[in-house]
């Protein structure tokens, strides 16, 4: 990973267990947490592509409050106020997953400038790191609030470009979502993915500079490349 300067990590899948909300989901609906985590995610999703396609940005939060209300109608349970705000809430409060707090540790002690760069809104993307005690680790938390509208949209990652502050060929962009890691690419970021799962990247005319099955072999690379300069 040669002349990297700076790193912008993809929030939601990333560094976050997106799945960690099944638990408040399983204890609201026993036996339907994972189903529900499951579907919410996938409709979030969709629901900001669409938004993007058609010109109706709304916050972060609010589409996730409309995926919830979707996954639970589509699964045919009832959700009242009080469980709807206690669930959505649940997104504020993410695990990070295991391999993400050693790993900003090691890079944040070596020098290198990180950011996030996230879909969430500026108040959820601030809540999420904060209630995760990681906000020493980043210089910039970039959403895309800013120019109202989602990623992959290319003018997402022009602003995580400029908030960072350095070219863009010396950024290293950081993604588990193939679909991000792509448009990254795309835009000219060296990009890693970070692929857990062992899963197939996306067929859209890029592929990753780097794959990396953890955060923790990311820092490996990085550091190792620092160490022989």
């Amino acid at each position: 990973m040669k002349n990297i300067k700076a790193i912008v990590f993809d929030l939601y899948g990333t560094l976050y267990d997106v799945q960690s909300v099944s638990q408040a989901c399983e204890e609201c609906y026993p036996t339907h947490g994972e189903s529900i985590a499951l579907l919410w995610r996938q409709k979030q999703l969709e629901y900001t592509w669409l938004r993007s396609l058609m010109g109706r940005y709304v916050n972060f939060e609010q589409a996730t409050e409309d995926a919830l209300r979707y996954s639970c109608a589509h699964l045919k349970l009832p959700i009242d106020a009080e469980t709807h705000r206690h669930l959505s809430d649940a997104y504020l409060r993410l695990s990070p997953h295991r391999d993400t707090p050693a790993a900003l540790q090691r890079l944040h002690n070596a020098g290198i400038p990180m950011g996030v760069i996230s879909n969430g809104s500026h108040n959820s993307i601030a809540q999420v790191v904060s209630n995760s005690n990681l906000s020493w680790a980043f210089r910039e938390l970039i959403s895309v609030e800013t120019v109202q509208v989602f990623k992959p949209h290319t003018s997402v990652y022009v602003l995580a470009e400029k908030r960072m502050g350095q070219p863009k060929e010396n950024i290293l962009f950081v993604s588990s979502n193939a679909w991000d890691a792509t448009a990254a690419s795309h835009y000219g970021f060296p990009v890693c993915w970070v692929n857990r799962y062992n899963g197939v990247f996306d067929e859209l005319e890029a592929k990753p500079t780097y794959v990396a099955s953890d955060l923790g072999r990311v820092a490996d690379a990085l550091l190792a490349e620092q160490v022989s300069t």
